[in-house]
Order: structure tokens, then sequence, then C-alpha cells
């Protein structure tokens, strides 16, 4: 009999069957790929995290304790790939002289470094002109010097009272210098705000010999560290991967008996890197699982569609003399065989996904990795299967007889959960735990600085999800609402297509309203779940675009060393090949009380021509608005949030500034009026700083200096005009792209690169808007062919019939079109602002992706009339082979 039942579904309802797998398929693929991606994130994630670290611990020897004993204790370590000892010793100037001038900078830091440190750590030093080797001035240095290689520079060292000379013999960046010199062991919050301005490099011995007398006349002012890489096999999940290290450094410590503190730079970096893995793990779970599930819901729906004759079917077999235990068995085979088909196939298209999108089939994961996540999708695919197909036929025989499961029409009570609301009542959640969500003060990921854990609130998920159900049951009740109510209306729309048969289009549409809203409710769905998704993910690109933007400044930077005097005028030479436009943008720093601050200085007319300004980066105004204010009135100031509220300052206020002048150099008060808030600025720390206009203060201090020359090569060969523009300064000044800095200052999310997750996506979006749109419209046509027959039978004609089948895919795509943009539209909205922690800075409106979703419509469309055009072709057979079948 088992054998037999099979065969006859084989043979009998292969399309429907092979719908159903189709839908598995998806569910099934969905979670593998995105599964796998995941874990190959988080790996990608932990290696980046190491690449980006120069030196992975830096182990500063204490006071008393023997720099050779913790040196051995270091490479002890069984985890220790080099160690090697760095002097540090503190100056209190630096002096040059060339072409007759004389210049002498402040105090700074002189380094002694060991035969082979650049090798073992070739992330620390990048030169830039002459030696490699030998005494190295940072490029920073050179600039306040104006000294370059073959010229000598005088050293001052504490405790010694005179200068020694030493001969210079290269120019080098330090692309790691916060870690470099940062105050180990101590918190963030007490860290120097900036590396030193002024570093000279020499090897060990010189450095040994020079600050000899120093030592001896103020040991603080010479220490030692062992800088560190290790080799030690790490977790491939950051947040695992962070734990190791910070519990191998505490041990290093308690071995060390107080002779070393450990600067984590590793550990720091793979914290990090471990909030980032939480927040990829949300965004699979906010935007995969939904796409998931909407597989399920197909396949639900495929199956749905046959759910009269299958309720017929198990009658027959009822009355033939099968158990309910049997009739449930035969279910249940059938659900283990399209479960374990689709689940194979799923699997199967995943792989060959991988190797198309990624070069490899496990996505970029682990063997291992990838099989327990293809393994899960599979259990996955069988539950769908259980779900749709098992489920409804236990139910069937729980709540009906044979007498009952005979009839070819079932009642129509409104649903229980129509009857009590549940809509509203999941959509009025929703707001409220999205307004809980969604507040200033809230963290969806909580990581706080050294402790090794890290939590989710995951219950801000409550919000989308109980949305998305919530405006699903909606849409369902409106489309019932509509066709039972509606039947003048829907006769009158269908009068074109079906003529005189108008009346019976319409009321076949009202008794088919259950499955027509279910078809409306899963195709909207459907192209909500692929508006919310591309309209998020293209929110992202935009966004961390704009962050890259904000700390470079422009595409392309040419910063000017502290203390130069350069003007606005040599902005002319920095056209080179590729410029389009270049803005000099002043940068001085200002007391605001006792408050010292970052003062920027704009010129409000031209400022935008160079680097873009979002409205979100201010308030009180529009970014226009308030470049106006600063034109029009150029004693304006744009103050921080911060400063308005601790000041208690209204708009029109006045602000007076300590400026330094140009001309006395001693501050002078400076008086502003407060125009608005500025939040974010190019080029400006997170925290407080002033923006004003240019001209004025350069009027006030007498000094039109510029701080940093924002290029704009039109977002197209960055590094190209970089490389001129090094060449065009050399060492006088800084030369940064948007392409260094966008790896630099995106998260390690933002390095994985979204795309691969939006590419995934975006392609079962479609799928899936294409299979809810044509294939459930085509299998319920498929199940009323009878309908169609009898209608013939008693002389309705073939355009008659074609207008039937079309009325109905209208309506199905009319429905499913504005629901999918009403709720896309809303959860798109509601996904950005909850998922806020992912942008920096947050998006003042949303970035549509007009093209995609035209795309994912115009499928959806296509499918729809696809169907109802193999509908009506369909119908036009004979009535009584059609019967005869059937």
């Amino acid at each position: 009999m088992i054998v037999a039942w099979l065969g006859g579904l084989l043979r009998r309802r292969t399309g429907r069957l092979l719908a159903t797998v189709a839908g598995i398929a998806v569910s099934v693929c969905l979670v593998a790929s995105l599964g796998a991606f995941l874990t190959a994130s988080k790996s990608q994630m932990t290696h980046r995290a190491q690449q980006a670290v120069a030196v992975d611990w830096q182990v500063e020897v204490q006071p008393g304790a023997s720099a050779h004993a913790v040196l051995s204790q270091v490479r002890a370590d069984s985890g220790t790939k080099t160690a090697l000892p760095v002097g540090y010793a503190r100056t209190t100037a630096f002096s040059s002289s060339s072409g007759g001038a004389s210049q002498r900078t402040g105090a700074g830091m002189l380094l002694g470094l060991p035969n082979g440190y650049q090798k073992a750590f070739p992330g620390e030093i990048r030169r830039l002109t002459g030696s490699p080797t030998g005494v190295l001035l940072a490029q920073q240095t050179a600039a306040n010097l104006h000294a370059a290689p073959g010229d000598t520079v005088q050293v001052r060292l504490p405790g010694t009272g005179r200068a020694v000379s030493v001969h210079i013999d290269g120019v080098v960046e330090l692309p790691q210098a916060d870690s470099l010199f940062q105050k180990v062991g101590a918190p963030p919050q007490a860290q120097p705000a900036a590396p030193p301005d002024n570093v000279l490099l020499m090897p060990s011995r010189q450095f040994a010999a020079l600050v000899k007398k120093a030592a001896a006349a103020d040991p603080s002012a010479v220490t030692t560290q062992i800088h560190v890489n290790r080799d030690a096999p790490l977790p491939a999940d950051p947040s695992g991967a962070y734990q190791s290290v910070t519990h191998a450094a505490h041990n290093l410590e308690a071995r060390a008996s107080g002779g070393a503190l450990v600067g984590d730079n590793l550990g720091a970096a793979l914290g990090a890197a471990r909030e980032d893995a939480l927040y990829a793990q949300i965004l699979f779970l906010f935007l995969g699982l939904p796409g998931a599930v909407l597989a399920a819901v197909l396949t639900a729906a495929v199956t749905g569609a046959g759910a009269e004759r299958r309720r017929g079917e198990q009658a027959l077999l009822r009355l033939r003399g099968l158990r309910p235990r049997q009739v449930l068995g035969l279910a249940a085979l059938e659900a283990g065989t399209v479960g374990l088909a689709g689940g194979l196939l799923g699997i199967g298209a995943a792989a060959v996904l991988g190797q198309t999108a990624f070069g490899t089939a496990a996505f970029g994961a682990t063997g291992l990795s990838a099989a327990l996540w293809f393994g899960a999708a599979v259990v996955v695919g069988l539950a769908v299967a259980a779900s749709a197909v098992l489920v409804p036929a236990l139910r069937e025989l729980r709540s009906s007889t044979v007498a009952d499961a005979r009839r070819s029409a079932s009642t129509h009570r409104s649903p229980w959960w129509m009857r009590y609301c549940l809509d509203f009542a999941l959509i009025a959640i929703s707001l409220l735990v999205f307004w809980a969500s969604s507040g200033d003060q809230y963290a969806l990921v909580l990581a706080p600085e050294g402790v090794p854990r890290i939590s989710v609130s995951y219950w801000a998920f409550f919000g989308p999800a109980l949305l998305w159900g919530g405006a699903a049951l909606l849409l369902w009740r409106l489309a019932t609402l509509a066709l039972t109510h509606g039947r003048r209306v829907l006769g009158r729309l269908n009068r074109p297509l079906t003529g005189n048969l108008s009346g019976m289009a319409a009321a076949l549409l009202t008794r088919r309203r259950r499955p027509l809203a279910r078809s409306v409710v899963v195709l909207a769905l459907a192209l909500a779940f692929a508006a919310s998704t591309a309209t998020f993910n293209a929110t992202y690109a935009q966004q961390a675009e704009a962050d890259a933007q904000l700390t470079n400044g422009a595409d392309v930077a040419v910063t000017e060393p502290p203390g130069a005097h350069v003007g606005p005028k040599p902005a002319s030479r920095l056209h080179v090949q590729g410029v389009r436009h270049v803005e000099p943008l002043q940068h001085r720093f200002a007391y605001v009380g006792s408050d010292l601050q970052d003062l920027y200085g704009v010129r409000p007319h031209s400022i935008t021509s160079a680097t873009s300004l979002q409205d979100s980066y201010f308030a009180g105004g529009t970014a226009q608005q308030l470049m106006d204010k600063l034109a029009k009135h150029p004693d304006s100031l744009l103050l921080s949030a911060e400063t308005v509220r601790d000041f208690q300052l209204k708009p029109g206020d006045t602000v007076k500034l300590r400026i330094q002048d140009g001309r006395t150099h001693r501050l002078r008060t400076v008086p502003f009026h407060y125009a608005g808030v500025v939040k974010e600025f190019p080029t400006a720390p997170s925290d407080s700083f002033f923006v004003a206009n240019a001209s004025y203060v350069a009027k006030v201090t007498g000094s039109d200096a510029v701080g940093t020359f924002l290029v704009d090569t039109g977002g197209t060969h960055q590094k190209a005009v970089a490389d001129r523009l090094r060449h065009t300064v050399g060492t006088n000044a800084q030369v940064t792209d948007i392409t260094q800095t966008r790896s630099k200052v995106g998260t390690s999310l933002t390095s994985v690169d979204l795309s691969g997750l939006t590419r995934i996506e975006l392609v079962f979006a479609i799928l899936l808007a294409a299979g809810a749109g044509g294939l459930v419209l085509a299998l319920g046509l498929a199940e009323r062919r009878r309908t169609f027959a009898i209608a013939t039978v008693l002389g309705a004609k073939r355009r008659q019939l074609r207008g039937l089948v079309l009325g109905e895919a209208a309506l199905v795509t009319a429905g499913g079109l504005i629901g999918g943009g009403v709720i896309g539209w809303v959860l798109s909205q509601m996904l950005v602002k909850v998922l806020s922690g992912v942008f920096d800075p947050p998006p003042a409106a949303l970035a549509v992706p007009w093209p995609y979703l035209a795309l994912a419509v115009l499928t959806s469309v296509a499918a729809v009339a696809g169907a109802a055009l193999n509908g009506a072709r369909r119908s036009r057979r004979p009535a009584v082979e059609e019967l005869r079948d059937l």
C-alpha cells in the first residue's frame, strides 16, 4: 500500500510535489548558505583583527624588575613567536638648523630598536625616504624641523643639560603610533589623547649610550618594553579568540609577579571584532531568518492550495477502512519524501551558490563548520515538510469526521485570530518594543571594556518580528473584508475581462476569499522581505562610505603638520591629474571656559564641493541652512550638543572663545554667536569641537593657516591621486586617501563586506517573490480546473474564462504590491532604527535601491502573468476531457 500510495502521488500530483520540494529547497539553501557564510565571516573577522595589529603585545618592564628576566619569561611562553626589547626615553626638545634658520620642537620620544625589528614587525614602521635603517625621523617631526636624510638633529634629554647631535639616515611613518606610544596598563580614558608629535628612532646600542646619563638622573624617563608577536592557535570565533588572548596576557602578568604589564593590542582588536561578530549574527537573524520563514510559509501555501483535494483523499482512505494512524503514516511518508528531496536539493544548490559566488562550496568556512550548517539546514527542511504536510493532516484527522472531510466546501467562520484581533495586538506590542529598543540610551550589543563576555538584547528582535506577523495578519484581514463586502466593486472591475459573467467572477472571488487572501499575503511578505533587506543593505553601504568620508575628510586629504603656517593659496599646486576641487580647511584649538576643543574654519559656500555634509550631522537646521548662516553672519558658531548643554546656551547667545593670535602667539578672546549644533564633521573628532567661518577666524586671529586640504577626485582613482600628491608635497605634509581610511575606520563587519550576505539574500528574495506571485496562483488555478470545465459546459466563452483567470491574477498582484510596499517601507524604517549600532554615522534618510526593487516587482508581475496565461491556456481544453481526467 505504501509503495502504491507513493507511486500514485508521483504520477498524479507531480507538479504539486515538485512545488513543495522547491519551497523546502529554497528554505534549506537559504539557511545553509547564510549559516556557512556567517561562520566564515566570523573566522575572517578573527584573521583580519590579527592582521591589523603590528605588535600583538607590548610588555612593559616595571621599575625594579630585570628586563632580561622578563624577556626570557616572555620567550619561554609557548605562544610567543617573536619577542624583542625596545627602549623608550622622554626628550625635552629636538632642534635643527638648515638654510640659516633654526627650528626647535617641544618634548618628544626617543626609541631604541634592536636589529631585525622592522623585519619582525613590518607593520610598525613604513619608510618614506632615505635609508630604512640607522637613525630615523618620524614624518611629522621631519616637517616640524624642516629636516631630511643627511641633516643633523640635536636631541635634548632630561637631566643631561646638553644636546646630543645625531645624523639622520631616513624619514619614516608610524602607521600605528597610537598603540606604539600607549600608556600600558592604563584604562582607555587615561590613554594619551594623541601620540607624540616628535619621535626619533635609532639602533639599540646608540640609544643605550645616549640615554645612559638621563637614566641615571631620572630613572622614570627611560623604560623598556618587550614587543611580542604570537603564533598560538586561536578559535575561529572572535569572542573565543579574545578570551584566549586575554587569558594568556593575564597569565603572563601573574607569572611575572608584578614585574611586567601587558599592553594587549591583539586583545583590543579582537575585543572590537567580537562585537562586530555579534552584529553579524544579529544581521543574520534580522535579515536571513525572515527569508527562511518566508520559504516555509510559501511551502505551506503550496500544500494549502490542494487542501480540499487532500481532505477528500483522506476521507476516501478512511472510508475504505484505514485507521487514522495509517492515514497519518501515509502523510508522514509524503512529508519525509518531500523533506528529504528538498533538503538534498537545497544543500546542493547552496554548494553551487557558494562555489559560484565565493569560490568555495563551503562559503569560506571550514569543512566541519559547513557540514554542521548543511546538516542543520536539512533538519530545517524536514521540519518545514512536517509543518506543511504532516501537521495539517494530523489537524484534519483530529478535528473532522469522514462525513465532514467529504464536504466540498467548509464553513466560512472567521479564524480565531481574526475574532480575537491578534493582528492589532501584535502590531501594538511591536510598536511598544520598538519604542523601548530604539531609545538613545539603548544598546543592542553591550561589550564593556575589559569584560570577556558580551551580551545581546535579543528581545529587540520582537519588534520587527511581531510587526512582520501582525502586518501579515492585518493584510489578510483587509483582503478578506474587501473580498467579502466588495462584491459589487469586484463585478464592475471584472466586467471588461469577463463581460456578462462579471457577477459570476465576483461571486467566485468572494467564495475563494481565503485562498486569495493567502496568496496576497504571501506575495506581499515576499516583496516586503526583498524591499526591507535591499533597503537596509543599501543604507549600510551608504553609511559605511560616509564614515570613511568623515574620517578622511574627502576622497584625498593633505594634512599639514602642527605649527605649519600654510595659507589657502598653495591649494593651486595640488590640482594634479584627477583632482576636481581642492578645499582648504582650517584647524585650530580654542578654549571655552577651561575646556580645550578643536576649532574648524570652513568656507561655507564651497565646503560641499569637496566633501559631503548630511543633514543628520547637524541640529537646529539642515546642513545647507547652517552653512548659509555661517556665510550670512560670519561670527556664527556651530557647537557640539555637549557644549550647549554644559553651558546652558540658547540660539543667538554670545560665546566667547579664547584662540591663539597668529601675530602675538597669545590667547585672545573672540566673540561668536551660537547658531546651531554640529554632531559630525569631516576630519573632526567624535567628541566636542566647533565649526566657524574661516574668513572670520582668519580676520580675528591674523592667520589664514590651513590645517587640511580636502581634495575631491569625483569618487574615482583616489589612490593614484594620493600617490601624485605625495610626490608633490614630499614629506612636508601627510597625504591619506579614502581607500586607506576605509580599511582602518571600518569595523571588521565592514571589512568582511556585507555584500556577500546581500548577494545571497537578494537573489533569494527575488526567487521567493516570483514563487509567491506565480507558483501559488498557478497551483490554485490548477486545483480549479473542474470549476472552469463546468463553466464551459454551461456556455462560458474562452474569452470569459481567460478573463476569470486574469481578474484573479490582477487582484493578487495589486494586493501583493500595495501590501508589500507598505510593509517593506515600515520594516525598513524599523530595521535601520533598531540596528542603529551598525551605522556610524546614523543615516539622515534611507538609501532606496530602486533598480533592485523594480527588478523584484517586475519578476513577481512576470511570474503572476505567466501563471495566469498558463491557466488561461489550460482553460481552453475541451470540458469533457477535463472532467474525465478529474
